[in-house]
């Protein structure tokens, strides 16, 4: 069992970091701990004035770029706009149990935001990145399936909880098969995953259901839930941890609910490899991103 800290976070002076998704939650608290070790951080986020507002309560090196995860045009814009080395991309942003919604492309809202807008930018960004690419998941990818018969929900009724573990599912399957190809192609880049166990954050708000966020955003959060600067540190020791390439990072408590990161275990179906090469065939095919490595 580890012991990791913010005070472990080595001196990144110099480094570059991006962060989805970092105006709140875990990856607000990440953004703001790489900073705090000297890194320059890129705050990718769809809300720029709440980006500038968490930007300023942080200490250190901080810049706020839009990125909008689902929609692959603004993907595309702010991938073209990176100029210089990336030493660490963290692909926190994400959505939850949302009624259904669709993406600027026609994706199901979070399979597209949480997937496939990730996978997009991996891929348009990889030739930059000199170091290591960490991708947020959740132990709800246990719950999920990849169904590619109905990827986006489209014939199926929608259910908003295996839509989100099916999307979780395939953060993990992604990381692990960008590891392969990383690997493969001789790259000394490294893929690793994250999930922050229960976390209170702003996560849980989204549902559309009243019942839902009062249970899960005000009773759940204050009885169960660890605060989300211990929620992020699972994802800060998978990206500055000596970890191999593949790893998968979660609190160490009871059920990775809470506790300090260690590495964890994954779903035999998060283990298929043949079902992760499928499903980055797909993504390709979806997003029109390909491995360019």
């Amino acid at each position: 069992m580890t012991t990791f800290s913010t005070r472990d976070i080595p001196d990144l002076s110099g480094r570059r970091v991006i962060v989805t998704g970092a105006n709140s939650g875990i990856g607000r608290s990440a953004a703001q701990a790489l900073a705090g070790a000297g890194a320059q951080v890129t705050l990718a986020v769809r809300d720029t004035q709440k980006g500038h507002q968490a930007a300023a309560s942080m200490q250190g090196a901080t810049e706020v770029r839009r990125l909008d995860l689902a929609d692959l045009a603004s993907v595309r814009e702010f991938a073209a706009a990176w100029q210089g080395e990336i030493h660490l991309l963290i692909n926190n942003a994400g959505i939850m149990i949302p009624p259904l919604s669709r993406t600027a492309d026609g994706f199901e809202l979070q399979f597209g935001t949480n997937h496939l807008g990730h996978f997009a930018l991996t891929n348009l960004l990889l030739t930059n990145i000199s170091g290591r690419v960490v991708t947020v998941s959740s132990g709800a990818h246990r719950m999920g399936r990849i169904d590619f018969s109905d990827l986006n929900w489209e014939r199926r009724r929608y259910r908003r909880w295996p839509a989100y573990g099916q999307s979780k599912l395939a953060n993990l399957m992604f990381s692990s098969e960008l590891q392969r190809r990383l690997t493969e192609s001789g790259s000394t880049v490294k893929s690793t995953a994250a999930h922050p166990g229960y976390a209170a954050t702003n996560l849980q708000s989204h549902s559309g259901n009243a019942l839902t966020e009062l249970l899960m955003g005000k009773v759940a959060n204050r009885l169960l839930a660890q605060d989300q600067d211990a929620g992020a540190l699972p994802t800060l020791y998978a990206a500055v941890a000596d970890v191999p390439g593949g790893s998968y990072a979660g609190p160490s408590g009871f059920q990775e609910m809470r506790g300090a990161p260690q590495l964890v275990g994954r779903s035999k179906r998060a283990l298929d490899e043949e079902a992760g090469r499928r499903l980055w065939t797909v993504s390709e095919e979806l997003t029109g991103t390909t491995f360019p490595l």
